[in-house]
């Protein structure tokens, strides 16, 4: 059963062990236990519903309560407690199309907005309604998850958009393919709102972003249905496809799609290499995607990052020994931590290993083998649990994300890292900031940034710092020339700084195309850009 106030399953725990929590008290201070709102509290304050019945969706509480937050931080706030605010009116899951259709066609006659709701993972408030006099409709995809195609000749894949990761790997698996789609999120996320986010899968050197892998669908409009073929290539006009992607919503709601896919790679191993220094680091990074070595993941974390790293996760002997040995190997406190993959046939997993060490060395990496790239593995869809632990510790943790050019990812990390750590001081509350690089191509690279907090006693004044810290990052990034999303999404939380990166003009375009295909605007209002 999935938490209904925090992360995933309620079955799985991120164990924190006991010399974890004695390094962030001696970092942060003693975390502060708040009681969290209760489900049935927080049930009891779900106000009645202003939707008439209708047999394709509920207007049950608990549906209601389930489906009125995401992810993000206020979200998380909210949820613990009790300060919800706003609900949906109703919950609708539809098994077809045509459902959608109909349920588009409820919403445009009695005036209601629509929430398109894909895993619930949005960490930017996608899926949140807004306060006002209009009621709201959810549309949760789930029961659209199957695959409805398989063109092995063509190498396409059409499955329904509720599908999330694992169905679609489960569903691939016996025809010997795969997505190779993997966010951190995917174990709850879906494939319409990969595309609906413009999402990036953590081996996406090898397979590409959600833009590369989407080749076509089906999008439901207020307008009627828009059918995307699939098409290796067009000169015909612009590519509506990237109209749909990152759209958050706003044009219609995706009920199939059509993804390239690719034959199951006989091996995959991921590996360990450490440099002595953040700057010895991103310049292999940026020799990895310069040189387009054979790497299907890289993932370069500062030494901050490293050193936390290593402290959570426990295994203090271990930690000690291998501390201990690089040490001896010039690999001191300033180390930063690559992990890469290569994926494939096994002689090419054999020889792309060998030329990719030798270019690690060549920048003065010390690469290390499989066996921290094994645990990476092991915990890269686990690790979002430890939100659930450290909330419990009396501590928040958040992340932000961009991604700029390669002469900027220096002063931007400084710059954004400085901004946060300055936020809380001023606020007289402390932060552990970290930050790696997630993503890399010839030309820039994705910044990922962390930090851990302790929670205040008032849960409002914890919010009010978070939103200062977040603003002032989010200033930083812009002013460094970083997009305000990488592979989030905008949502609510960036809507102030879309501006910037699309200018008025850009906006207006998109406006543009909002009020063509949803005159009546009905479509997840509030959310991707700002409305004129």
């Amino acid at each position: 059963m999935q938490r209904w106030n925090g992360w995933g399953e309620t079955k799985r725990t991120y164990h924190l062990p006991l010399a974890a929590c004695a390094y962030l008290e001696e970092l942060l201070g003693a975390g502060v236990h708040t009681p969290d709102a209760d489900f049935q509290t927080s049930l009891n304050a779900v106000p009645p519903s202003r939707l008439p019945d209708h047999p394709l969706f509920s207007t049950d509480d608990k549906a209601r309560l389930l489906h009125a937050r995401g992810q993000s931080l206020p979200d998380w706030i909210a949820l613990r407690s009790g300060k919800i605010e706003n609900f949906p009116d109703g919950v609708a899951t539809p098994e077809t199309g045509d459902d959608v259709r109909e349920i588009l066609g409820f919403a445009q006659d009695i005036g209601c907005s629509l929430i398109p709701y894909g895993g619930g993972t949005s960490v930017v408030g996608h899926i949140n309604p807004l306060p006002g006099d209009r009621p709201s409709l959810t549309v949760d995809m789930r029961h659209m998850n199957q695959l409805l195609n398989l063109d092995e000749e063509s190498r396409l894949a059409t499955f329904s958009a509720g599908v999330t990761g694992p169905e679609i790997e489960a569903q691939l698996k016996p025809h010997g393919y795969t997505l190779g789609h993997f966010p951190q999120s995917w174990e709850l996320s879906t494939l319409g709102g990969w595309i609906a986010t413009r999402s990036s899968g953590q081996q996406s050197y090898r397979y590409g972003r959600i833009e590369d892998l989407f080749a076509g669908g089906t999008m439901e409009t207020p307008l009627g249905r828009i059918q995307l073929r699939s098409l290796p290539a067009s000169a015909a006009g612009p590519d509506l496809r990237q109209l749909i992607l990152g759209s958050e919503g706003r044009l219609g709601v995706i009920t199939q799609a059509e993804v390239r896919v690719r034959p199951l790679p006989e091996e995959e191993l991921f590996f360990g290499a450490f440099f002595r220094d953040w700057e010895s680091g991103v310049e292999a990074m940026r020799s990895l995607a310069q040189a387009n070595a054979p790497i299907s993941l890289a993932r370069l974390s500062d030494p901050l990052e490293t050193e936390t790293t290593l402290a959570l996760a426990g295994r203090e002997r271990l930690i000690t020994f291998a501390d201990y040995g690089l040490r001896l190997l010039g690999h001191g406190v300033g180390r930063t931590l690559l992990i890469y993959g290569i994926t494939g046939t096994h002689g090419f997993v054999s020889s792309a290993r060998q030329e990719v060490s030798a270019l690690l060395r060549r920048c003065g990496g010390l690469p290390v083998g499989t066996m921290i790239g094994h645990q990476w593995k092991k915990s890269r869809f686990y690790t979002p649990y430890l939100r659930n632990t450290l909330w419990d510790q009396g501590y928040a943790l958040d992340t932000l994300e961009t991604a700029l050019p390669w002469r900027g990812v220096d002063a931007a990390r400084a710059e954004v890292i400085q901004s946060i750590e300055l936020a809380f001081q001023s606020e007289g509350s402390r932060t552990l900031v970290f930050s790696h690089l997630s993503h890399i191509y010839a030309d820039g690279a994705s910044l990922y940034i962390t930090y851990i907090f302790p929670i205040g006693v008032d849960l409002e004044q914890t919010l009010h710092i978070w939103r200062t810290a977040k603003h002032a990052a989010s200033v930083r990034i812009i002013a460094n020339g970083g997009t305000i999303s990488h592979q989030h999404g905008v949502g609510i939380d960036h809507l102030t700084y879309m501006k910037d990166e699309k200018g008025t003009i850009g906006l207006r375009l998109l406006e543009g195309a909002r009020k063509a295909l949803d005159p009546q605007g009905i479509l997840n209002p509030g959310k991707g850009w700002p409305c004129s």
